[in-house]
């Protein structure tokens, strides 16, 4: 009993001065913050077929030299749940790349429930998983501060999407909840009032795409960017998180998973809808080459420029937010001569 205490209470430890290692995310001295998200990593402890995106992973980290990765969910795909997680977080944390994980629907089938994954993940060195209290996975925001470290200057939502819808007349994914727009409408709320009114740029990451992303594809007048295979498996019911995300004004873009033959992106009423790179290998379905999506952001100003990395340090689809999004007005354009 005693061993088993005094074990614990160093792990407890262990964990503790790991977070503690972990600096305050700010824009370096020339005002430039980079994320890159992983997505759907999928992976299968033992299985080589995983072997590939651990090699990814890392080819990309050391590439970018990001400042924050973001796991979009789907991390694991099979049991020992616990030691597949370490695995793959182990491919950030050897780096000490500051890191988030945001669940997907498949994460808690491997044998561990999302609320022994959440405490996994804060015992690996460098998360930056908040306490998550009395529930299962908490949502929460990231504070980006600015270059001289006095300030907030930029918000990342990290969002749970939850899996499958609980009522069992509506079939497919589950949605957010009112609950949960109305905590970002308050965390919004609240920032913007401590930065004079003003909103601070944002960005959110979740799982499951939201249903606009499927309005916005469809749209004849929005401008796509990307790859789009497959239909956006979004939930059947709309809790109007997108139009509470719009009305508050503070976040640029949302960037998700799940659809592993998407990494589009789309202009919608003003916030880009944008789906990472499928990171994992070929334990499940995937037609695109895998990868990931990295995001710039740019200090004091509303805009990020994006793009995604691929095997052999190959970059793709590399746009800038508003810019590449907006259509640009040849008539209003100055004659000129050859």
């Amino acid at each position: 009993m005693k061993k088993t205490f005094f074990t614990f209470c160093l792990a407890c430890l262990f964990a503790g001065l790991c977070r503690a290692q972990v600096s305050p995310l700010k824009f370096d001295k020339n005002g430039s913050f980079k994320i890159v998200q992983f997505t759907d990593v999928h992976f299968k402890y033992g299985n080589p077929a995983s072997d590939v995106a651990l090699k990814r992973i890392g080819e990309v980290i050391d590439a970018e030299h990001p400042d924050l990765v973001v796991f979009t969910g789907d991390v694991i795909y099979a049991a020992p749940g616990d030691i597949g997680m370490r695995t793959v977080l182990s491919c950030v944390s050897e780096r000490k790349i500051p890191f988030v994980v945001t669940f997907g629907n498949h994460d808690d089938e491997q044998g561990k429930t999302r609320a022994e994954l959440y405490d996994i993940i804060r015992s690996v060195p460098f998360n930056l998983q908040p306490d998550r209290g009395s529930k299962e996975s908490p949502d929460h925001v990231l504070t980006v501060k600015s270059s001289d470290g006095k300030k907030d200057a930029a918000l990342l939502y990290c969002i749970d999407s939850h899996s499958y819808s609980k009522l069992p007349d509506v079939k497919g994914y589950d949605w957010l909840t009112f609950d949960q727009v109305d905590w970002y409408r308050r965390q919004s709320a609240s920032y913007k009032a401590a930065n004079g009114g003003q909103p601070l740029p944002a960005l959110a990451f979740f799982h499951i795409p939201l249903p606009e992303y499927n309005e916005a594809a469809a749209s004849e007048t929005a401008i796509l960017r990307g790859t789009r295979m497959e239909t956006a498996c979004a939930p059947a019911m709309n809790t109007g998180m997108f139009t509470a995300m719009k009305e508050a004004g503070d976040v640029m873009g949302i960037f998700v998973g799940h659809d592993h033959d998407n990494d589009y992106s789309v202009m919608w009423r003003g916030i880009l809808l944008a789906y990472g790179r499928y990171t994992g290998g070929n334990t499940v379905y995937n037609h695109l080459p895998n990868g990931a999506r990295v995001i710039q952001l740019k200090e004091g100003e509303r805009t990020f420029t994006t793009w995604i990395r691929l095997k052999g340090g190959v970059v793709t689809d590399k746009t800038v937010y508003p810019d590449s999004y907006v259509k640009d007005d040849w008539k209003k354009r100055p004659l000129t001569t050859e």
